[in-house]
């Protein structure tokens, strides 16, 4: 029995991979403070979610939240359950997002937008499961200049990427 596949799967892949790709890289990079990364990969579902659609950002996001946790071990680990709650809550924000006027809510808005959720996922279950203290929320000021800082950058990386797709079509 042959599996079929379409067009769309085959985008979703190769999208995908490349997102666990840049996770990857970004893994292997030195972090300024235990928990701050700048999430490079999520220019790719950003990218996906402006280019195509959400269901196809959607589907890039979870399957390299748990292809990258398999690859580097930590599936099913408190990083892992960090990195879904990240993405899960991120996605959430972002879907209702797309919806916003695109005039006043494009790459580096939505960027931003997604970095504050998803550092907001992932310090939910900080407090909730992992470090049941109120004292978590000292950190919320630290983490989120970094989701702003981070989103910014990322942001702008996606308007360029989406600029320049935009003239390589015309």
């Amino acid at each position: 029995m042959q599996i079929q596949t379409t067009s769309d799967d085959h985008r979703i892949a190769k999208l995908a991979a490349f997102a666990i790709a840049l996770h990857m890289v970004e893994a292997l990079l030195p972090s300024p403070l235990p928990g701050v990364k700048p999430g490079i990969a999520n220019i790719v579902t950003l990218y996906v979610l402006l280019r195509y659609n959400f269901a196809t950002a959607a589907w890039v996001s979870i399957l390299r939240v748990f292809a990258s946790s398999l690859l580097l071990g930590q599936f099913l680990s408190p990083t892992f359950a960090l990195s879904l709650s990240g993405a899960i809550l991120s996605l959430g924000v972002l879907g209702l997002a797309v919806h916003l006027p695109k005039r006043y809510f494009g790459a580096v808005s939505l960027s931003i937008l997604a970095a504050f959720a998803h550092i907001g996922g992932q310090l939910l279950v900080v407090r909730l499961w992992l470090i049941p203290h109120a004292s978590v929320a000292y950190l919320i000021p630290v983490f989120a200049l970094a989701a702003l800082v981070f989103g910014l950058i990322n942001g702008l990386i996606t308007a360029q990427l989406i600029n320049k797709h935009q003239r390589h079509d015309q």
